[in-house]
């Protein structure tokens, strides 16, 4: 069974960056291909472009679609083994997989992190359990730990604006109000293990993501100096990973300013915050590819959609 739980289930990342490619020039194409096939997309947490781009996608390929919000219309779903439902839960996961695979080809799930408890976060309760339960193949849409269809946005976006042998890309953190996940900094990182660039991350002491996921990445805690000849910025805000969940540090000084990129083009995964994570020059100027991401957003769970219906 074909899956897309994370940018480790690509086989080839530069035949699927380039097979999206083609896709891009003419959504229509494998029309036929999803006929007399049902998407059903699951979400436990707010969405605006993975919702529609991934409903978008389904559409191009002839695929119906039935959404869910778990929030506010589906019941409350217990996940651990042998417990006594006798609190705030009403279905387990055995069986709403299980209902959910029978009206279902494909179901996509986003669920964000709880950024409460690093260990249950990491378990991938929601993702795994259906992963667990279901029987038919399961689309990540955003998890506590991971983002596979951003990451896979941003390398056709990077693709497409390319134009070294080697560039230099840099993963900068930005301060934000609020505590935000690990899951776009992460899938990045992995997306960026998988290409022949000179990969910088940057972010304040004590900032640093998961060790098992940067690796032997290049870490530099002077963002300007980070910066310097880069060919591709892109900020992200996440919480601290060792404090977990906690905002230890809003140093303003970290908000991207035009300075700092240089030449440089921009990328985020959006909503972004306007004069907090970067200044308004850079969204309205010209080295901005957040649109276009947003727009390739499409075009990576167009490609995840097709490789797994070509499996059923």
């Amino acid at each position: 069974m074909k899956q897309y739980l994370s940018i480790q289930d690509i086989d080839s990342l530069s035949t699927w960056v380039e097979e999206a490619k083609e896709i891009k020039k003419n959504p229509l194409q494998h029309k036929s291909l999803g006929k007399n096939k049902t998407l059903g997309l699951l979400f436990f947490n707010n969405s605006l472009r993975t919702r529609l781009s991934t409903q978008k996608a389904a559409m191009n390929l002839g695929m119906d679609i039935m959404v869910m919000n778990f929030g506010s219309e589906g019941w409350a779903i217990e996940f651990g083994d042998g417990t006594i439902m006798n609190q705030g839960t009403s279905e387990h996961i055995k069986e709403a997989a299980q209902v959910v695979s029978q009206y279902c080809d494909i179901v996509a799930i986003r669920a964000f992190a709880e950024l409460e408890d690093r260990e249950k976060d990491e378990a991938e309760l929601v993702l795994q359990g259906f992963r667990k339960y279901a029987t038919v193949p399961i689309v990540n849409m955003e998890s506590s730990t991971g983002h596979p269809l951003q990451a896979l946005a941003d390398a056709i976006t990077l693709a497409e604006n390319n134009k070294k042998t080697k560039p230099k890309v840099v993963l900068s953190w930005a301060p934000h109000p609020k505590a935000l996940p690990h899951a776009v900094a992460n899938s990045f990182v992995e997306m960026m293990h998988r290409q022949e660039v000179d990969f910088v991350i940057t972010h304040p002491k004590g900032y640093e993501l998961n060790p098992k996921i940067t690796r032997d990445s290049k870490i530099e805690y002077d963002q300007t100096k980070a910066c310097k000849d880069a060919d591709f910025v892109y900020v992200k805000n996440w919480s601290n990973y060792t404090d977990y969940g906690k905002v230890t540090t809003q140093d303003s000084h970290w908000m991207m300013t035009e300075e700092k990129l240089g030449n440089a083009k921009f990328m985020h995964c959006l909503p972004v915050r306007r004069n907090v994570v970067v200044e308004d020059a850079i969204l309205d100027g010209g080295q901005s590819l957040v649109i276009e991401q947003a727009n390739n957003r499409t075009y990576s769970a167009q490609i995840v959609l097709k490789k797994i219906l070509e499996t059923l």
